[in-house]
């Protein structure tokens, strides 16, 4: 057993870790659980059952909801764990990863746009849960679910961050045992409420969705489901897979770790997906946990734990990705103070969100559209890795010092199919925001195909581009 397999932690490693170097074998682990507890633990939110009402909510069939949720997630979540073996291979993280396709300099663009993301969605993860956590904590006493004062959400806000950033600080040791002993409770407070849920409420299991729903609304609510819970879901990970499998040992088979990983996503997004359409039958117009709440108050205390370890176990991850990210801008700030300063801002951004909660949905629609950056980013990535370079890239030189110079500065043709397939996702998208409602999604009536749009045409952009533009 190696190193981190153990648990154990030496200096050398928390400063190779620090310092984006490659990871040694020796310093790497055989035990690909915690790579499934990892991404379980990331996805057993309470985003996930909001989401999974969607189909309902748009005119969807129950099991037409579920079918579209499982099709979407099988597919999305093959794409991530593609990206989580190149970690594994190449033992660097996805934006360190980036240099070898866009250049040293010209990786700066998809390591800031991710760095954004990620401190966005860790603050937008902490506000969201923050209605819900007052109620519960109010259904037990512990606070005045009358007082509107923003100040008891600040508070709370304040404690999740201070555990979040602190987990984070520690790397991915800790942040590994952190999944690994917490996902199993909440997933036995997840077989609870399915349970409560679906034996004990009068879900509509015959639920056909909107009959006057037309063919072409149809396809736009089926697109709609694809892209938010759907393939897109698991596109939204494929900038962080390689952060975290860079610590799972070579020894360790591709199918294995592969396998591991996809259904760590997989299983609790289809499943969380699943209760939340079956809950989104009783009342297309009450939150699903809220109606688990007032129909069982018994659960108050198990579901408030679930709710607030969704953020947690989740916003590690933005944390900790953020920092390697920022640090891929060649920023030479030690990680764990990169881990402060990140913490420090996002709280500055979750109260500015408590003030002004329509400020906060904005930037969520924001964030959602912004993930749209990933498809194209991660088909130029994999054109290079298995096309171009034909899997062989030499990590140290990703990591050594700029001044080396072996790397190129800029890829042209990497970062221009980059920006083509990003203005095609955009036109192909049919966001919540106006300004993220693309003129070919809009043509056709609403369907959303912005995943594939950009994808393909980042890649097929970028092998023409590649052959005149070195």
């Amino acid at each position: 057993m190696s190193a981190v397999s153990a648990g154990t932690s030496t200096p050398d490693a928390d400063h190779l870790e620090s310092e984006l170097a490659v990871i040694p074998e020796s310093m790497r682990t055989t035990d690909v659980r915690g790579q499934f507890w990892i991404w379980a633990g990331a996805n057993i939110a309470p985003i996930n059952w909001v989401l999974g009402a969607l189909g309902v909510s748009m005119g969807l069939g129950l099991f037409e909801t579920i079918a579209v949720l499982a099709v979407g997630n099988a597919i999305g979540m093959s794409l991530f764990g593609i990206f989580v073996v190149i970690g594994q291979r190449t033992g660097v993280t996805g934006m360190v990863l980036s240099r070898a396709v866009f250049g040293r300099r010209g990786a700066y663009v998809p390591a800031a746009v991710q760095s954004i993301v990620c401190m966005g969605w860790c603050a937008v993860n902490t506000w969201i849960v923050l209605d819900l956590v007052m109620a519960l904590l109010g259904r037990i006493g512990l606070v005045d679910p009358e007082n509107s004062s923003a100040a008891p959400r600040i508070a709370v806000a304040a404690i999740i961050m201070v555990i979040q950033v602190v987990i984070a600080w520690f790397g991915y040791r800790v942040i590994s045992a952190f999944e690994r002993w917490t996902v199993p409770p909440t997933v036995l407070v997840l077989v609870a409420m399915t349970l409560v849920a679906w034996f004990g409420l009068d879900v509509q299991w015959g639920y056909t969705g909107d009959p006057a729903l037309t063919t072409g609304e149809h396809l736009a609510a089926v697109t709609g489901v694809m892209t938010a819970i759907g393939i897109g879901w698991g596109i939204t990970w494929l900038g962080y897979a390689g952060d975290y499998s860079r610590f799972v040992s070579t020894s360790v088979s591709s199918r294995k770790l592969f396998l591991a990983s996809a259904l760590g996503q997989f299983i609790p997004v289809v499943w969380l997906g699943a209760l939340g359409a079956t809950l989104a039958t009783l009342s297309s117009s009450t939150d699903p946990g809220e109606i688990i709440v007032d129909a069982y108050g018994v659960l108050a205390i198990p579901v408030l734990l679930l709710v607030v370890h969704g953020p947690l176990a989740t916003n590690i991850l933005n944390i900790y990705t953020c920092t390697v990210s920022t640090q891929a801008l060649d920023i030479r700030i030690d990680r764990r103070v990169l881990n402060i300063i990140i913490g420090v801002v996002a709280m500055g951004v979750v109260v500015v969100f408590v003030l002004n909660g329509d400020f906060a949905a904005t930037i969520d629609a924001w964030l959602i559209g912004i993930v749209g950056w990933l498809s194209p980013w991660a088909a130029v990535v994999l054109v290079h890795y298995f096309v171009i370079a034909r899997q062989q890239v030499d990590p140290q030189a990703l990591v050594a010092p700029a001044e080396a110079g072996l790397v190129p500065a800029v890829r042209p043709a990497a970062l221009i199919a980059l920006a083509i397939g990003i203005v095609c996702t955009w036109m192909c998208m049919y966001g919540l925001l106006p300004v993220l409602q693309g003129p070919v999604a809009a043509a056709m009536g609403g369907i959303d195909l912005s995943w594939l749009a950009g994808g393909t045409a980042a890649a097929l952009s970028y092998l023409a581009l590649n052959k005149v533009i070195r």
